[in-house]
This record gives structure tokens, C-alpha cells and sequence, in this order.
């Protein structure tokens, strides 16, 4: 397992070639993932979707990224052009940045130096994450204000907004991980979970960064700030050609970044599943990144999966389940934490099952507080009578004025019986 004191000591064509290395695997997987979603959100719609650029369609996302960059680019009139090229930038480049923590793997030998599969590490490195994400959000609020647009300012306004509440929860849900790890180093974090997993030791911890990571990446069904029902398409609506193509990037970079801090957190990072994790050797050598990659990959499906099934949420039930559920379960669950950490050093090894006990504890009053919220924020269709009979082609009624002699019918969607009616199915429809 590496050690803090492994990391900082590689010569400088080591670091320019893991630097690299990391570049080539985001983009790869980035260009994989497109691909995925639209092959398995294909499926699931009963379409075929892209089969025709290289095989299986795999060329097709690098193919959309050449149209994209040679495409016309539009600036609006009213955008201020330092900031309107500067979010695009912002939002891409610390996408790529964030992932300089992740590690792939243990200490391997890369042309005889002995060096572990990731780019740095230090104690803070988790906290460092959240702040490089943190920075990211301006780049989608800075493209909304400076696209000199309504619908764009809109869509920032709401990124904003979503930062603040989603950001809360994810960083609460590490503090349970800080606790039982002792350390805020992601290599270190990772070889504290060789016995169990903190997905299983700390699953409210877990269920609660899931959530909170959907959210943060703007990915369905909390997708807000760019709602095409609403606002167009939020904050890039006035982008175009290659500046788009780096918000497109950005936001899938996000998700594979997110994606590993799960790994990395809570599924035990580069290290095999049990009962693979008992052959010898198995976690050794350059054979974990393929333990690395299919749980990051395994997230990744979440993500298509709940675009391919789940709506969009109202903007004020998103809010609501932001602020009324995941912070209050998030403290409250740390509390917990705390205290059983507390009695297993004055008791011992005792906190295991009261965690546990706990964690179904929470969980109940979780779905307490997800049913109060859901009951609260629904909307009851108002008691409204409308007159029945032949309307006037002057009255201009929206959308479209009615044809001379056209009648109407208000039909609630909870009709009430009416007097006299035949429930036998056998009464003729009337003419049109």
C-alpha cells in the first residue's frame, strides 16, 4: 500500500507522463461514456441508437467532437467577451484537475522507478476535491451572466443555488468516512478499507453522497439549471462550436470524477471485491485498474440508468429534499458517528453493531423525512368549475380561438358521478 511519504519524490518525466496518462484515460472515458448513454438509453427507449461510425458505433462521440469544433461559432451581440470566453475554460480545466488525487492503483515500476498509479496525494487531499469542484460551478454561473441572456442567467442562477444546497450534503458525507479512516488522503482512505468497505460499514453515508452527486453533476433528475422545459438549455444556450463541446466535456469529466471519489470512498478504490480480494497477489502489479475501472464504471450506469428512467424534479421539490432531507439525515448521522467512536474508545471494539443499529435507525427516519416531504411540497388540483356550452370565436381563448359552433366540456381528472349515470360500459358516445 503507498505511503504519503511515496508521493513527491518521481523526476519530472514521471509526473509529465502520469499527467498524461490520467488526460488520455478521462478523454477515453469520456468518449466511452457518450457512447454508453446513447447505446443503453437506446435500449431501454427500444431504439437502436449510434451503430454506424466504427464498430458498434464507437467512433461516433470522437466523430461528434471533430463536428463540434469545426462547427460556426455564434457570440451574442450583448455577451461580454473576456467572461463569455473565460467559463468554458474554467469549467473544463477543473474537471481535469479534480482528478490529480484519484489513485488507480498500488506502487508499480513504470521504466524501472517504482511509483504508485496516482498523479499526487497529500493529507487534504479529499478537501481539495471539493474545492476544485466548488470552482468549477462559477464556470456555469460566470457563462450565464455573461451570455448577456435571460434564460442563461437563469439556468447560472439555479447552478448557484444547486452548489450551495447538493455541495452541503457531499461534504457532510465524508466527514462519517474522516472519522472511521483517520486521514483525508485518498490512498489512505483506501487502504484503511481492506477488511470491509465503507459502503457497507457507513451506508448512510453512502446512500446520502450518491444522491448528493447526481445533483452536483446536473445530471437527471436534478438537471435544473439546464430545464429545456423551462429554460431553453440554461446556461450554455447562447454557446455553440467549440466552447459548447467544453461545457459537453466538463459535465461528463464531472461524472467520471465523482464517480471514483465514490470508488475511492466507500467501495474500497483499486482493490478487488471479495471473494476475489483472497487469491494472492490479486491486488498487486498493474491488474486493480481493472477492479478501479469497473466500479467507476458501475457508477457511470447509475447515472444513465437514472436519466433513462427517473423525470425531473419541480425546482421546489429539488430544493426541499436538498435542504429538509440530506443536510438534517447528514448531521444527525454524523452525531451518531461520533458518539459510537467515542464509546468504542472508552469500551472497545464494541461500535460495530450499534453502527449498524443506527444506520437502520437513520434509514427509517430518512424515509420519514423523505414521505413529509413529498406529502408537503404536493400540489392539490384546485376545485374549479367551468361553464359548459357553445363558445364564442370572438372570446380569444388561449391557445386557439374555438370554431363557430364548437362546444366544450370541463373534465376534471377526478370525475365525480354523476346523477343517474350507467356504469355497464353499454351508453353510446354521442356525436362529435
Amino acid at each position: 500500500m503507498p505511503e504519503l511519504s511515496d508521493f513527491g519524490n518521481d523526476p519530472f518525466w514521471l509526473v509529465c507522463l502520469k499527467t498524461l496518462g490520467v488526460f488520455v484515460i478521462l478523454v477515453v472515458l469520456v468518449l466511452f461514456t457518450i457512447w454508453a448513454e446513447r447505446r443503453v438509453v437506446a435500449r431501454m427507449q427500444m431504439r437502436i441508437g449510434p451503430n454506424r461510425t466504427g464498430p458498434f458505433g464507437l467512433l461516433q462521440s470522437l466523430m461528434d467532437g471533430f463536428k463540434l469544433a469545426l462547427k460556426e461559432e455564434i457570440i451574442p451581440v450583448t455577451a461580454h467577451r473576456a467572461v463569455y470566453w473565460l467559463a468554458p475554460l474554467l469549467s473544463a480545466i477543473t474537471a481535469f484537475a479534480a482528478f490529480a488525487v484519484i489513485p488507480f492503483g498500488p506502487e508499480v515500476s513504470i521504466f524501472g522507478v517504482i511509483t504508485p498509479l496516482q498523479l499526487t496525494d497529500f493529507p487534504q487531499s479529499v478537501l481539495y476535491v471539493l474545492a476544485v469542484a466548488s470552482i468549477g460551478i462559477y464556470g456555469l454561473v460566470l457563462a450565464g451572466w455573461s451570455s448577456g441572456s435571460t434564460y442563461p442567467l437563469l439556468g447560472g442562477l439555479r447552478s448557484s443555488a444547486q452548489m450551495i444546497s447538493y455541495e452541503i450534503s457531499m461534504g457532510l458525507s465524508f466527514v462519517a468516512v474522516f472519522l472511521y479512516a483517520g486521514s483525508m488522503s485518498t490512498s489512505q482512505i483506501v487502504s484503511s478499507q481492506q477488511s470491509l468497505w465503507f459502503a457497507v460499514l457507513l451506508a448512510p453515508s453512502f446512500v446520502i453522497y450518491v444522491t448528493a452527486m447526481v445533483g452536483e453533476t446536473n445530471r437527471a433528475p436534478f438537471d435544473l439549471p439546464e430545464a429545456e422545459s423551462e429554460l431553453v438549455g440554461g446556461f450554455h444556450t447562447e454557446y455553440s462550436s467549440l466552447k459548447f463541446a467544453m461545457f459537453f466535456l466538463a459535465e461528463y469529466i464531472n461524472m467520471v470524477t465523482v464517480s471514483s471519489i465514490a470508488t475511492t470512498l466507500f467501495l474500497g478504490g483499486w482493490m478487488a471485491p471479495w471473494p476475489l480480494s483472497l487469491i494472492p497477489g490479486i491486488n498487486s502489479g498493474w491488474l486493480p485498474m481493472l477492479w478501479w475501472l469497473a466500479k467507476t464504471m458501475l457508477f457511470i450506469y447509475l447515472f444513465i440508468w437514472l436519466r433513462g428512467t427517473l423525470p425531473r424534479l419541480r425546482y421546489d421539490q429539488f430544493m426541499a429534499f436538498g435542504w429538509r432531507v440530506l443536510i438534517p439525515v447528514s448531521l444527525l448521522w454524523i452525531v451518531l458517528v461520533s458518539g459510537l467512536r467515542a464509546i468504542r474508545e472508552e469500551m472497545g471494539d464494541t461500535s460495530n453493531t450499534m453502527l449498524a443499529v443506527g444506520a437502520i435507525i437513520l434509514a427509517v427516519l430518512l424515509g420519514l423525512l423523505l414521505l413529509a416531504t413529498m406529502r408537503r411540497t404536493r400540489v392539490r388540483e384546485p376545485d374549479i368549475v367551468e361553464p359548459t356550452g357553445p363558445l364564442s370565436p370572438q372570446a380569444g381563448t388561449f391557445p386557439v380561438p374555438p370554431l363557430p359552433g364548437q362546444t366544450f366540456e370541463y373534465t376534471p381528472r377526478s370525475r365525480q358521478p354523476v346523477a343517474g349515470a350507467t356504469t355497464s360500459g353499454s351508453q353510446e358516445e354521442p356525436d362529435a
